[in-house]
């Protein structure tokens, strides 16, 4: 089996060059060599998508039986048709990483495979798209589903679109699981958005992977939601990281309208918390009964706390700065409660 992987240093990308090497495959990574280091063991060009001739260059190095391409997200969808255009002679399938954001009623409403997507053009450029009032959709929703359309046009029925909603796991980049890891260790009272039952269904990177491998070594076609079948409650993922990390933190249990009056930003300052009813209600039993396997969230945040406490670096990304509440301001409402 020989595979390139569009990314492939860093975090998922980093996975699944690993997991192929480990099944025996024959590994092409494609990259701008700035964000973390080549896997050892892959064939490494180094180029950017968006660049005719880097690509063109790429296509040189075919035939793959797959491609997987883990890094669209900073890429428009004008560019992932003149990427996938590119390959198509030169490759049978495309297994591309999406996300949740591209249906059209996401957060909002429960999700299905067959829910259905926003419009965007094959051809759109990084301008296209709109943020609504409530963040909802959002213009990385409309750039992702714009990607989906030019594979899409490009592969045909030879495309697989895999749409997990949060990944977690060692080598986060993006921070959340490492800022509530980092705050459950400070310890002291900790806000905690209510109610601790509420579920939810983060998956595992390393388990994204090997869902993204199988893909490409199989026939199967179409969409996947990856979202963790069981989940965990937000009162159970707090405990794990608090147990694992040794803190002695005390989560305080806050109504979403009290952390509203307080200017609490859903989803950042409060990673993983957000109260519309769709965001941790995403069916994906379509992906289980293709053969996802989801470790326990509790060993996810396990891994990740290793992976850190043995001085994991994650990638500099601008998108680590946006989450977790400052510890001034979760003081001073915690204080308001008395």
């Amino acid at each position: 089996m020989r595979i390139l992987v569009m990314g492939g240093t860093w975090f998922l990308g980093r996975h699944v060059a690993e997991g192929a090497l480990a099944r025996g495959w024959s590994v092409t990574t494609f990259n701008r060599g700035r964000s973390g280091r080549d896997v050892d063991g892959v064939e490494t060009v180094h180029g950017d998508r968006g660049d005719r001739d880097d690509l063109h260059r790429l296509a040189r190095q075919g035939p793959w039986d797959t491609v997987i391409d883990t890094s669209s997200s900073d890429f428009p969808p004008c560019d992932v048709l003149r990427a996938a255009t590119a390959l198509r002679p030169v490759a049978r399938r495309w297994v591309h990483l999406s996300t949740v954001s591209v249906y059209r009623d996401w957060p909002h409403r429960a999700l299905t495979d067959d829910a259905p997507l926003l419009e965007s053009a094959a051809t759109a450029d990084g301008t296209y798209g709109y943020t609504g009032e409530d963040g909802s959709p959002t213009v990385y929703g409309f750039q992702k589903a714009g990607g989906e359309r030019a594979v899409a046009e490009a592969f045909g029925t030879a495309a697989v679109f895999l749409r997990p909603g949060v990944i977690l796991g060692p080598g986060e980049y993006v921070g959340r699981l490492p800022w509530w890891l980092t705050r459950a260790r400070r310890g002291g009272r900790m806000l905690a958005p209510a109610p601790g039952a509420r579920r939810i269904q983060p998956v595992d990177v390393r388990d994204v992977a090997a869902f993204a491998l199988d893909r490409a070594a199989d026939e199967t076609r179409g969409g996947y939601n990856l979202a963790h079948p069981e989940g965990i409650t937000f009162a159970d993922f707090l405990a794990a990281c608090l147990q694992v990390t040794g803190g002695a933190g005390r989560p305080e249990w806050v109504e979403p309208d009290v952390l509203a009056a307080h200017g609490v930003a859903q989803w950042t300052e409060l990673p993983l918390w957000r109260t519309h009813a769709g965001v941790w209600s995403v069916d994906s039993g379509r992906a289980v009964a293709a053969g996802l396997r989801c470790r326990p969230v509790a060993d996810s945040v396990r891994d990740t706390w290793a992976w850190l406490a043995a001085d994991g670096r994650p990638v500099t990304h601008p998108r680590w700065a946006e989450h977790g509440i400052t510890p001034e301001k979760e003081a001073k409402i915690l204080a308001s409660l008395g």
